[in-house]
């Protein structure tokens, strides 16, 4: 009877103390404003908040995400076929093994699958503590490649490892994770209401940004310099900071890309016949044209972006063979293996510009089939993301979404000449085994935040109501601001 009388006073007061924090929390759901936290029990996108912060059921999701994973596999088992297509013919005409290219590939798809389903089942939290170690070995990386790296193409952007039967890697790749981790980490320490300041919401991120944008500049390597800025900027937009300031860096943008148009406008004075030195000419006297090839090789990709054929045997070539390739493709495409263009007409048809090579076999349906993947497989990393357990987990997520989103973007942009040509490859298709494990080992941590959602409290748990919050807003912070 005693025991019995125990239980029953226990179980008034730990139902009393669920009832005071639901209290606490509906109050606090009513007194805060929108700027600062959750409202009307609904996530407030001005503050950046998460589904998973309006319910917890006690346990994680059983297992990883399938709809992920299943999305991730088919994008790999697709773009190794491609690059068998792709690569066979100049492997064929180069060595005595037409396969090397994609054997090698289908050895780092294996074993990034591996790396994949190992990184999976680590916890977040463990993860969590690789970031700030991960942003120091990445930036030893980018200074060490300017002093002993491999020139590839005249860019030094590779570190060799194993001589010359080792491999080669480009320490860009793990500086791209870095920032997502690093980033994600500070915003979680830093808290909501700091992040909406200067001193803490932009400044230490934009040191960090400009640190690696430089030693990238310096290789150089623009493609890198482009995703390091857009998704440090989606990084601190997920993370709070006000939008004020990404106005003010778009306006500066745009003042820059006026200086470089002004700086590159003249007046033409000569006439076609007479004019060869690869800038846009209309062949009259007195009428703008211009010239971008002051700003380096950047600059000389530009001019072949606004007309290829005024170099089409230089820097528009590639640009024009790839149109050629995309255009030839028509609806249905010339069928699997029988491309044209990848017969020496094509450079780099297995790395950058193997998505030239899917809309020429497969024309407009298979390339649209493949931007579908990709769009599924972004759309449920962001959703993933909304419903992660905790703050970090959620940014991390939307990081890696975002960067495999900017890549697809820019690759077939720059194929499709829509962009000037960047070097950017295509995610699970282009050819490079550490990329292809590190976008495994990205995807991994994905599926390892998606193995510790929280199942929904209005099945198993109705009266409970708890938020997830970072270090500087927990929920002692509600039952303050309840008392006020």
């Amino acid at each position: 009877m005693f025991a019995h009388s125990r239980f029953n006073v226990e179980m008034r007061l730990e139902l009393s103390a669920v009832d005071k924090s639901r209290n606490n929390y509906d109050y606090a759901n009513r007194h805060i404003d929108d700027d600062e936290g959750v409202n009307s029990g609904r996530p407030n996108w001005k503050s950046r908040d998460l589904a998973s912060e309006y319910y917890e059921g006690g346990q994680s999701k059983p297992g990883i995400d399938t709809p992920f994973l299943v999305i991730t596999l088919v994008i790999l088992a697709f773009g190794l076929i491609m690059l068998l297509s792709a690569s066979y013919a100049r492997q064929a005409y180069a060595s005595e093994d037409p396969m090397w290219l994609f054997s090698r590939q289908l050895f780092f798809a294996v074993t990034g699958m591996a790396i994949m389903f190992a990184v999976s089942g680590i916890r977040i939290s463990t993860i969590r503590r690789w970031s700030v170690s991960l942003l120091a070995v990445s930036v030893l990386l980018l200074v060490i490649v300017l002093v002993g790296g491999v020139r590839v193409n005249g860019a030094m952007r590779w570190l060799g490892i194993g001589g010359e039967d080792g491999f080669t890697f480009q320490p860009s790749e793990v500086a791209k994770l870095a920032i997502i981790m690093a980033f994600a980490h500070l915003i979680c320490k830093f808290g909501r209401k700091r992040m909406r300041t200067f001193k803490y919401g932009v400044a230490p991120f934009i040191i960090i940004a400009a640190t690696m944008v430089i030693l990238l500049y310096m290789q150089p390597h623009l493609s890198a310099v482009i995703i390091i800025t857009v998704l440090s900027g989606i990084m601190m937009f997920a993370g709070g900071t006000k939008f004020r300031w990404f106005l003010l860096a778009g306006l500066l943008f745009c003042a820059v890309i006026l200086v470089m148009v002004f700086m590159s406008m003249r007046t033409a004075e000569i006439e076609d016949e007479s004019h060869n030195i690869g800038y846009v000419n209309t062949g009259q006297t007195g009428q703008i044209e211009w010239d971008f090839s002051r700003f380096g090789y950047a600059g000389r990709r530009i001019n072949a972006w606004i007309d290829p054929e005024l170099d089409p045997l230089n820097n528009g070539f590639q640009i024009r063979q790839s149109l050629n390739a995309v255009g030839s493709g028509g609806l249905l495409g010339q069928g699997l293996g029988q491309s044209r263009q990848k017969h020496l007409h094509l450079p780099e048809e297995h790395n950058d510009f193997i998505f030239a090579i899917v809309s020429e076999e497969l024309g407009f349906i298979g390339s649209l089939l493949v931007l579908l993947l990709f769009v599924l497989l972004i759309i449920r990393g962001y959703w993933l993301a909304l419903n992660a357990k905790d703050r970090f987990s959620s940014l991390v997520t939307v990081g890696i979404s975002s960067l495999l989103a900017i890549q697809v973007f820019l690759n077939i942009s720059v194929v499709t000449n829509m962009l000037p040509a960047t070097g950017i490859s295509l995610p699970f298709f282009s050819y490079g085994g550490t990329a292809l494990w590190i976008q495994m080992f990205q995807i991994g941590i994905v599926l390892a935040v998606s193995r510790e959602i929280p199942v929904t409290a209005q099945d198993e748990h109705p009266r409970q109501a708890r938020v997830y919050l970072d270090e500087e807003d927990d929920l002692a912070e509600y039952g303050v601001q309840a008392n006020r």
